[in-house]
């Protein structure tokens, strides 16, 4: 047993885990946010938060190329603001790991139920899980070229359904009713574009991620830029594009709080029988299945991080003989399946299972996203001989851009999920309990020179 991650992964790899972390969020999700704020609305909220993501991780990559660790921002927190920092950066970054993948997983069952209508999406779910649990066990490097493969016809599928409904878009379509259910921009639509926020998030959700394998990337000083901005720039298209052509196809409404709009989008244009259909539901689901099994990923080396820190028990940071931290996988999937199955007994705020985990994994983000920002800044002053083989370009106006916009996401969320928010300051809470009273475990945890700076 040993806990070094073995370095394995080169730029293709780290771009297929940074984009296939994130993009199920172009499959479901997203129209959620149509819900709330109309599509006008939702084109306005899509825009801020893709540009508080692309000024993000401009900024972020100066953090995972300076301290390439398995447990990403938890250790730029650590470094900038001690324990505590490190800490809140941590639990925030396992929350939102935790908790997307069994809004994903339920989303694969929603998939899977348009093709055979006799199939629980609860137990199309948990098979999900138990699948891509193991083949992370079996290794990373396989587990990345998986990962690799499924994002990249998961794009192509993008890019198929946005030809296949492009002749049927129509400008009148997209724009009626657009502000929040009304022809005209009012308070509503304002309010809306605010309570929007989390789902416009979830476009771009988990791109971070990429940082937790920065400790199996070969040479992640030059592989990790160049995945991180191509990255961003790929999603930042699709994003746009996807939500552009849905909502022009037909009456955007029917598509604004169900978990399959592509396929709903799609059925408008060319008909319920199309071959175009059942291609979208079986490829769409290699787009769902390359987020669930990137982020299982992420939320495994999250647990090893922490772990192997002191701050969770010991034996979370064991390695597998395939090298792979098979505890921490195991451990992340036993909450999932706990979530999808608490569906219908546990109701938040009146939102379906998913909105509720997409709500409560979006808080976790936007909480790590300000302390990531605020350790950059720290970083740069306290410890200005560090080597940094990649700058954030624009310092300090584009990470102050990123720094301003989560705030004003933080705050949306709260005000419009004072739920959900408690819940979430409920398990920070309870995470810093478990804290102060486990010091001897971190004082007998291995001495980590990434973490303390020397």
């Amino acid at each position: 047993m040993t806990s070094k991650l073995k370095p394995t992964l080169g730029t293709l790899h780290l771009w297929g885990i940074a984009v296939g972390l994130v993009i199920s969020g172009e499959y479901f999700g997203w129209s959620y946010g149509w819900g709330v704020a109309g599509t006008l609305g939702f084109l306005i909220t899509t825009a801020l938060i893709a540009t508080m993501y692309t000024c993000f991780i401009f900024s972020f990559t100066e953090l995972t190329t300076a301290i390439p660790h398995a447990g990403g921002p938890f250790a730029y927190s650590r470094r900038a603001f001690g324990e505590t920092g490190g800490l809140i950066a941590g639990l925030a970054t396992l929350i939102e790991f935790v908790f997307a993948p069994p809004a994903i997983a339920m989303a694969i069952g929603a998939y899977l139920n348009v093709q055979y209508p006799d199939l629980n999406p609860k137990t199309a779910a948990v098979g999900a899980y138990l699948v891509f649990m193991t083949l992370n066990i079996l290794g990373v490097k396989l587990a990345a070229m998986f990962e690799l493969v499924v994002t990249v016809l998961a794009v192509l599928e993008l890019l198929v359904f946005m030809g296949v409904v492009s002749p049927g878009f129509s400008i009148a379509n997209f724009a009626a009713n657009g502000w929040a259910g009304s022809d005209h921009f009012g308070m509503p639509a304002l309010s809306g574009i605010f309570a929007a926020i989390p789902f416009a998030i979830w476009f771009f959700l988990a791109i971070e991620g990429a940082a937790m394998a920065a400790e199996e990337a070969k040479d992640p000083k030059r592989t990790i830029p160049k995945a991180y901005i191509t990255g961003i720039l790929t999603l930042v298209v699709l994003a746009i594009g996807v939500m552009l052509l849905a909502g022009g196809a037909g009456d955007w409404r029917k598509l604004s709080d169900i978990n399959d709009p592509l396929p709903q989008a799609m059925k408008m244009i060319v008909g319920e029988h199309s071959n175009w259909m059942h291609m979208l539901v079986w490829i769409g689901l290699f787009g769902l299945v390359a987020s669930f099994h990137g982020i299982i990923l992420g939320y495994s080396r999250q647990f090893f991080a922490l772990a192997r820190a002191g701050y969770l028990p010991q034996s979370l940071a064991k390695l597998s003989r395939f090298q792979t931290p098979h505890r921490a996988i195991i451990a992340g999937g036993v909450i999932g399946i706990a979530a999808i199955y608490s569906d219908g007994l546990i109701n938040l705020q009146g939102m379906t299972l998913t909105a509720a985990m997409i709500t409560m994994a979006v808080f976790g983000a936007i909480v790590m996203y300000l302390m990531s920002m605020l350790s950059l800044f720290k970083l740069r002053r306290t410890a200005p001989e560090m080597e940094r083989s990649f700058r954030a370009p624009g310092y300090p106006i584009i990470p102050g851009i990123a720094l301003v916009l989560s705030l004003v996401c933080l705050i949306a969320m709260l005000w419009f999920n004072p739920v959900i928010g408690g819940l979430f300051v409920g398990i920070m809470v309870v995470g810093y309990i478990y804290f102060l009273a486990t010091k001897t475990q971190r004082q007998n945890a291995p001495q980590d020179a990434m973490l303390m700076g020397e």
